[in-house]
């Protein structure tokens, strides 16, 4: 015995079946150790480029939405040029309304398009869940 509390290892030809199982069974266990680890660490860098990825979307997001109130402000300023003030106010929100509605009808419309799964689909999960709900009863 080694001072590790291991059998000394022998050569590959002098040593056991059992010797030669038992080493393959750690070197696979600390195979799937060390990939386990690269995986995690390989994990946490591509957590840290997405976050900073979605965060620089957000913030993009948040800015073009500031942009947005601007532009509307100016097409307010502009058209207060020829109307009153309260009159081109409102002409724009009229306006950016009426988008609004067009872009809910156009969402509405292809979000009632998605309609009903397949049949054999629903067939499917229906029997899957008769097989689990079989399986689990009792049979005393």
């Amino acid at each position: 015995m080694s001072a590790d509390g291991r059998e000394d290892e022998r050569p590959p030809a002098e040593a056991s079946t059992g010797q030669l199982l038992a080493q393959a069974t750690d070197d696979i266990a600390s195979l799937v150790r060390s990939e386990l680890q690269l995986a995690k660490e390989d994990l946490a860098e591509s957590g840290k480029k997405l976050g900073v990825g979605v965060g620089a979307f957000g913030g993009a997001g948040v800015l073009a939405l500031y942009g947005l109130g601007v532009l509307l402000a100016a097409a307010v300023l502009g058209l207060a040029t020829v109307v009153d003030a309260w009159l081109a106010a409102l002409i724009v929100a009229v306006v950016v309304f009426a988008i609004a509605g067009v872009a809910a009808l156009v969402g509405k419309s292809n979000v009632s398009k998605v309609g009903e799964p397949p049949a054999e689909r629903k067939a499917s999960v229906q029997a899957d869940v008769a097989a689990v709900k079989e399986h689990g009863k009792d049979p005393a």
